[in-house]
């Protein structure tokens, strides 16, 4: 007990230390964008804004078309958090509760294939898109960021599946119910916690995508927000200031769902885990 009592000191120090790295970019983010252009090149620098241009933000939404991206992110990441729930849903209770050959080599399948970066994909997928008329168009984020986040809500899905006694599902499809009918009116309703956290992380993973928006998207009212920050960073010089105010109002949304769904993340991930 002694030991453990002294090494509670260093665990705080090094927690702290720890904390502070990984926040001080967001300390400079939040610094820059509250400084005036010439702030931000002045040599040497200060951290601490010397007239707060709480301005910049609002130039964002009066001067430049931050409200046109904004809008297209929200299009693109709730289109596709429904396609992604629509596939997710009948494919993980599939994989929790039908019996077929390799339904357990399934999951891990799902974890190889989420280990692969889109990059490896995006010229064959360009050509896909390319033949379908799809570019330039929202349809095409859609597509795309639902299929590549679908194995890992799958994989989440199943575990909060699989939580659910087999005795309840039993009892629905004795009196009557279909599949179908115990999915919607006893699977799904006890598994909300699980379904919104899948919801919510495809939603964060298609307001953070970048290389399918570059790839597919050429015209500036298409736009997601994180390729519309791009428009702040010149050939002879970049607007710091805006662009971290744009990247400030970028982050909130992800920063809002994620502290909605930290816990129940975890318990997702713990229950996705569960022997087939």
């Amino acid at each position: 007990m002694k030991w453990r009592n002294r090494g509670k000191p260093l665990a705080v120090i090094l927690t702290v230390v720890l904390l502070v790295v990984l926040l001080f970019p967001f300390f400079v983010m939040i610094s820059s964008m509250l400084k005036s252009a010439e702030e931000v090149y002045t040599n040497p620098a200060y951290w601490i804004p010397k007239s707060w241009q709480f301005s910049n933000l609002i130039r964002l939404w009066t001067e430049f078309q931050f409200a046109t991206y904004f809008k297209s992110s929200v299009i693109i990441s709730v289109g596709s958090m429904l396609l992604n729930t629509l596939l997710t849903v009948p494919a993980a209770y599939a994989v929790a509760r039908l019996r077929f050959v390799g339904r357990g080599m399934i999951l891990y399948l799902f974890l190889v294939i989420q280990m692969f970066s889109p990059v490896i994909v995006v010229i064959s997928l360009f050509k896909v898109v390319a033949s379908l008329r799809l570019l330039d168009t929202y349809l095409s984020l859609i597509l795309a960021n639902a299929v590549f986040t679908i194995a890992f809500t799958t994989w989440m899905m199943n575990g909060y599946f699989r939580s659910i006694p087999k005795e309840i599902e039993e009892a629905a499809l004795i009196d009557g119910c279909s599949r179908v009918q115990t999915i919607t009116r006893i699977m799904l309703p006890i598994a909300v916690p699980g379904l919104v956290t899948t919801m919510i992380y495809s939603f964060i993973a298609a307001w953070n995508e970048f290389l399918f928006g570059l790839t597919f998207i050429q015209s500036k009212q298409k736009m997601p927000l994180v390729l519309g920050l791009y428009n702040f960073v010149g050939r002879w010089t970049t607007q710091w200031e805006l662009l971290n105010a744009a990247a400030f109002v970028a982050l909130i949304p992800v920063l809002v769902l994620f502290y909605i769904i930290e816990k129940r993340l975890v318990a997702g991930l713990a229950g996705g885990a569960v022997k087939a």
